[in-house]
């Protein structure tokens, strides 16, 4: 879930606004984030150093890394992973739990590409032509696909360590970073949305036979 999002700037209903602290990390995060944009835009990735995006954002080094373990993080980590596993495990009890996944998958779509599809498309990209940034990409991803299988253990009274209920996960993991690269790859031509859509209908029907 990780590559398509942009971080969220309010709190979803329900839940408490952050306090006086919290927005201060996370406008500096939001100006790390922008620093690194910026200056991966018009130098490229490995040109830009921590150095670099400390003084455009007007922190320390230290700060960057107390933020970001390293630079890949800056490309990469957002805060929404949690929130929209919640926003998963809020749908209709009632509700096929692929179609739940569906409804969510294109929220986070919206909140990452809507406004500004920018970064979205600067990150794609990063994860095509950086090695470094796809290895973490795939990290990251599989941290979400663990909390990703309580979600599911908790919808379908599934065992969220079983066989099934892994495999399942993991796939879509693996399904929504294929579709990242694929969006890259082909020039962030076609809307996202659409082919997560695409994706979520072959986890769920299988590869389609070919036209004749």
């Amino acid at each position: 879930m990780t590559s398509m999002k942009a971080p969220r700037t309010t709190a979803p209903a329900g839940r408490p606004q952050p306090g006086l602290r919290e927005r201060k990390k996370t406008r500096t995060r939001e100006a790390i984030r922008a620093a690194t944009y910026a200056l991966v835009e018009a130098q490229g990735y490995d040109a830009t150093t921590i150095e670099q995006i400390a003084e455009r954002a007007e922190v320390s080094p230290s700060t960057v890394f107390r933020y970001f373990p390293t630079k890949e993080d800056i490309v990469l980590t957002d805060e929404n992973d949690r929130v929209l596993l919640e926003e998963l495990r809020a749908r209709p009890a009632d509700e096929p739990w692929t179609e739940s996944v569906r409804q969510v998958l294109r929220r986070a779509v919206g909140l990452g590409v809507g406004t500004d599809p920018g970064p979205a498309r600067l990150r794609t990209r990063l994860m095509v032509e950086v090695p470094a940034v796809r290895a973490r990409m795939t990290e990251s991803m599989s941290v979400t696909g663990r909390m990703l299988c309580a979600a599911i253990g908790e919808r379908t009274g599934r065992d969220p360590h079983g066989l099934e209920v892994r495999v399942w996960a993991m796939s879509l993991i693996g399904a929504l970073m294929e579709t990242s690269l694929y969006w890259a790859e082909h020039g962030h031509r076609e809307d996202l949305a659409d082919l997560v859509d695409r994706a979520l209908t072959v986890l769920e029907h299988g590869v389609p036979a070919k036209n004749t």
